[in-house]
């Protein structure tokens, strides 16, 4: 009979913690079925299933299954109702799933960030997926060209579909760019926070973001780093949309030790020009330089 009552007794109390634990799968699964259009810049369409598109407006319900085009020069900002904020930039496709916080990015730019304790997201680009939770984050992604991603503030997790255990991490302040269909995942390499939020239309032309003091913490850390000179600037930079690093001061060359340049160019592809994304400059930590070692002789690694 005590046991009997003892089990009674734990089956009560597991009840009310059952019932707690329902409640909060219940509410993150959905969290991500309806946003609102809290910014419009110029032209941006809904696309709701088989429905026709229809211009977007300001305080635009949006339904999850629906797809949100930009237009060229226009930019747009959806909220979720757990603070989970999507911003897109210009000539971009986005979509989010049913009764999940699963996002595809099909083509374009965005910028999203996912608040602490709202649960973990995936945002699809392509081959590949990135899991976040509590981060702000940059995504570019052409088909057939190139897939940018950069961590504002947080870590987040690279994986390829279909390839168990491949999976990189990409850290605040750093940036990954490869192929949307690649096969492997190169590494990540550091990115100045402190020129990209400068730059970036899809941070200076938005109000603050929740995450903006994180933000910031991450940039300080990068200039006690710089002034310690465990990172340095490098004169590698990307102009806004694409891969094409610029080369701003040759005389810095020796000085460069980084695995993100040569061939970052997207081929023939044409790519919208554009400063959404913003400016990419990386610095890198520095390494001891082969005496003698010319200019010419500087090389850096392909990305996967």
């Amino acid at each position: 009979m005590r046991i009997n009552r003892a089990f009674r007794f734990c089956l009560i109390r597991s009840v009310p913690l059952i019932w707690a634990i329902a409640a909060t799968t219940s509410t993150i699964a959905t969290e991500l079925n309806q946003a609102t259009i809290t910014r419009l810049i110029n032209n941006v369409q809904l696309r709701p299933g088989q429905e026709a598109p229809r211009a977007a407006v300001l305080n635009d319900n949006v339904p999850d299954g629906t797809t949100v085009a930009t237009g060229m020069d226009s930019r747009t900002e959806l909220t979720f109702t757990d603070q989970t904020s999507a911003r897109l930039s210009a000539n971009t496709i986005f979509s989010f799933n049913k009764g999940t916080r699963n996002l595809d990015l099909a083509e374009g730019a965005m910028l999203l960030r996912v608040p602490k304790g709202v649960g973990s997201t995936k945002i699809t680009t392509g081959a590949v997926t990135a899991a976040i939770n509590g981060t702000t984050v940059l995504v570019e992604c052409h088909p057939h060209a190139y897939l940018k991603f950069i961590s504002l503030e947080g870590t987040a997790r690279l994986y390829l579909k279909r390839r168990w255990g491949e999976s990189v991490l990409v850290r605040p302040g750093q940036v990954l760019i490869t192929n949307p269909d690649a096969k492997s995942l190169p590494d990540p390499v550091d990115v100045d926070l402190g020129r990209l939020l400068k730059t970036s239309l899809l941070i200076i032309d938005f109000p603050p973001l929740g995450s903006q003091n994180l933000i910031a913490k991450e940039s300080e850390k990068q200039q006690r780093a710089k002034s310690k000179r465990s990172l340095i600037d490098t004169n590698l930079v990307i102009f806004g949309k694409g891969t094409v690093v610029s080369l701003t001061s040759p005389a810095q060359m020796t000085a460069a030790s980084h695995p993100i340049a040569a061939s970052l160019t997207p081929g023939s592809i044409a790519i919208p020009s554009s400063t959404d994304v913003g400016t990419i400059q990386t610095p890198s930590s520095p390494e001891p330089t082969p005496p003698r070692l010319p200019a010419s002789n500087y090389t850096a690694d392909n990305p996967r």
